[in-house]
């Protein structure tokens, strides 16, 4: 069978997880693909790439047997993994050159289409913690976001802000001590810790860089596909950074998808520091992913053990030094953050649709429907759905999410409605 594959990667692939790698190894053939040097920022960031073009023409004439040759592989995809270069204005290293994590997904027919795709790019940007892949790709048969949406005809990207999965940590994430005293303590409960000074006082990023990492993704987007605008799908932090980057550039987003955006409402100055003081990131465990999960769990049958189970392996995957810490951590810049609050969405005009799980216990739907009152935007639709957390995209109700993007990225609609409230599910 053909299945899903990979592009191999030429060079260094230490940065890349072992699931990763042995899907690459599994891999029936690749396709052209560049890659560039990155600046070495840490014991995993360095990255050794070449131009690799030989199988070009092989690919493009073995993929049209297979597309023509049987009706079998019609609903095969393709994933493809970039890292896109980008000067930094993370603060700790700004002007350094640094690499975007950027995960494709699509069709094989992709491969062998010409011409502008203009209303059918999409890219998925993640939220305060959990990586894109792991949060859009979940590793398990039917909760993969993206694989829905190209399933209907759209060539999906995700993307990794610096700091996060597979893209550019900068060095302070290696330490440790960089953590709060109460995260710190948490990686060996009940041990007495040595003194530990914090070698970077800061946050890490700011939602500057993220929407600077944003342009840098998004323009390489509507190079390689011959578009002038793509659509935004964000979650949770997501939504200040997908919500403020189409705020600031309009030029540049079709439509946005929310869920679970954290509006700021009344708030959203920029701070008089940047970064804030405190701490560079944070960590979660296992045990706080699952208590943070478990708190928003209202119905029965909302959620599936193994698919906790899965999302957590592909976290720690994406993270091999924060899975060495204490029991295995996943690791996440601290972001100082503003540009999402009232006076800002006021005045946007981009088509947006937002989620919001009834559940949800850390954007709680009332905060999801100031976003909806407050927006500028003519077209925008607000979804309350039933029996979902803030993790709905993992849940049983995630099709009803999946389909309504669909729809609402193809059309402009959710269930025929180009503005207005609507509840799913229930």
């Amino acid at each position: 069978m053909w299945g899903r594959f990979r592009q191999l990667s030429v060079g260094d692939t230490s940065h890349r997880s072992n699931a990763a790698t042995q899907r690459s190894k599994a891999s029936h053939c690749t396709r052209p693909y560049t890659h560039t040097t990155g600046h070495d920022l840490g014991p995993r960031d360095s990255l050794q790439t070449v131009v690799y073009w030989r199988t070009h023409m092989y690919i493009r004439a073995l993929l049209s047997v297979a597309l023509f040759a049987s009706s079998a592989f019609a609903g095969d995809l393709v994933t493809t993994d970039h890292y896109v270069q980008v000067t930094s204005k993370v603060p700790a290293i700004e002007g350094q050159t640094t690499q975007i994590y950027v995960r494709e997904v699509v069709e094989p027919g992709t491969i062998l289409r010409g011409g502008p795709r203009e209303g059918r790019v999409v890219l998925f940007i993640h939220g305060a913690g959990t990586p894109a892949e792991v949060a859009f790709d979940a590793p398990y048969e039917g909760y993969s976001w993206m694989q829905h949406i190209a399933r209907a005809g759209f060539d999906t990207f995700s993307m990794d802000m610096t700091g996060y999965g597979r893209s550019t940590r900068p060095t302070p994430m290696n330490d440790p001590c960089n953590l709060s005293a109460e995260q710190r303590a948490a990686l060996t409960p009940g041990a007495t810790l040595e003194p530990c000074e914090a070698s970077y006082k800061s946050h890490l990023t700011t939602i500057e860089s993220d929407w600077h990492d944003i342009d840098t993704v998004v323009e390489h987007l509507k190079q390689i596909r011959g578009v002038d605008k793509v659509s935004l799908v964000g979650w949770s932090l997501g939504g200040p950074r997908a919500g403020g980057y189409a705020a600031r550039h309009p030029e540049k987003v079709q439509s946005l998808v929310l869920l679970a955006p954290s509006y700021q409402g009344d708030g959203g100055q920029r701070p008089n520091k940047v970064p804030a003081d405190g701490p560079v990131m944070t960590k979660q465990s296992r045990s706080d992913f699952d208590a943070g999960w478990a708190r928003q769990v209202g119905c029965a049958d909302q959620l599936t053990p193994a698919v906790s189970d899965a999302v957590w392996g592909a976290m720690l995957e994406s993270d091999p030094v924060g899975a060495t810490w204490g029991t295995g951590v996943r690791r996440a810049p601290r972001v100082t953050s503003w540009g999402f609050g009232n006076a800002t969405v006021a005045k946007m005009t981009t088509p947006v649709l937002l989620f919001a799980g009834v559940h949800d216990a850390q954007v709680p739907i009332g905060r999801v429907k100031a976003l909806y009152r407050d927006l500028g935007s003519a077209q925008k639709v607000f979804v309350d759905l039933a029996c979902s957390s803030h993790n709905a995209m993992w849940e049983t109700n995630r099709r009803l999410m999946f389909d309504a993007s669909v729809e609402w990225l193809t059309s402009g609609t959710v269930e025929g409605k180009s503005s207005g409230e609507i509840r799913l599910g229930y």
